[in-house]
């Protein structure tokens, strides 16, 4: 399978690039950075810090679209709306992990998935899908009985707060209760309060240093917790994760899928 890779010279980029020459049954098709950018025209292995590929980075999307059988885009909200429409126009599958989106980004890309499969996570971490359905499973049996707040950090270069992943539980936990979480979101607490509703459910947000992610769901009833953690400590379980989305992505219809969809969860 042929897999192209957006953005490839970030540290981002250069993991899956690395990630997908080192999947069997998948080769690099290549990948894009800005007009200008110091790699374009380099060969992307040499970029990635591996030996040559003889493929060189270009500045233009749609040739990698067309190029690719599919491609992993971690980049941006706003690039991610003009990517999501060159994989429509291509039928290239679309490996979607960039958060943030707005409900105009993500309608582009509800719209592509009409025409091309498009596997959309927050979070292409295996342990993080599976902590998704344990919230949803916990959020249910627990009920509005326990309060539920969801701490997050990340590195100081982050620019969305809660992160994509955070937001995630959220709607796992909310899920759980049947509401949509933000009728019952509570993202920032300043000053006097109040007491807390019954059914909300918190976040709290750190930014510091070089913390790749931690997200931790508190389920606080009274007389006892329970506390779900993940800890990533590489990047390299997003590789891992998208790249296997793009290959289960290979022989299905147009339509949006999530990670749960691609580990049958």
């Amino acid at each position: 399978m042929k897999i192209g890779v957006v953005g490839c010279a970030g540290r981002m980029g250069q993991m899956l690039v690395r990630e997908i020459a080192a999947t069997p049954g998948c080769t690099v098709a290549g990948g894009t950075e800005r007009p200008g950018g110091p790699a374009v025209g380099r060969d992307i292995g040499e970029v990635a810090g591996l030996e040559a590929l003889g493929v060189a980075v270009v500045d233009d999307p749609a040739v990698l679209f067309a190029e690719a059988d599919a491609v992993i885009d971690f980049t941006s909200p706003e690039a991610a709306e003009r990517h999501a429409a060159l994989a429509a126009q291509g039928e290239t599958a679309y490996i979607l992990g960039t958060t943030g989106l707005t409900a105009e980004h993500q309608a582009a890309v509800a719209a592509a998935a009409t025409h091309t499969p498009i596997v959309q996570a927050p979070n292409m971490s295996v342990g993080v899908n599976l902590l998704f359905v344990l919230v949803e499973q916990v959020a249910r049996t627990l009920g509005d009985d326990f309060d539920i707040d969801i701490l997050e950090m990340h590195h100081r270069r982050k620019v969305d707060a809660p992160s994509g992943t955070a937001l995630g539980l959220g709607r796992a936990a909310a899920a759980g209760r049947e509401v949509a979480l933000e009728n019952v979101w509570q993202k920032v607490r300043d000053g006097i309060t109040g007491a807390r509703p019954r059914g909300e459910i918190g976040f709290a947000t750190l930014r510091g240093g070089d913390v790749i992610g931690d997200h931790t769901v508190v389920f606080a009833g009274d007389g006892e917790r329970i506390e779900l953690t993940h800890k990533a400590s590489g990047r390299q379980i997003y590789a891992k994760g998208a790249v296997r989305a793009a290959l289960w992505a290979a022989d299905k219809q147009p339509g949006l899928y999530s990670m749960r969809d691609v580990l049958g969860l």
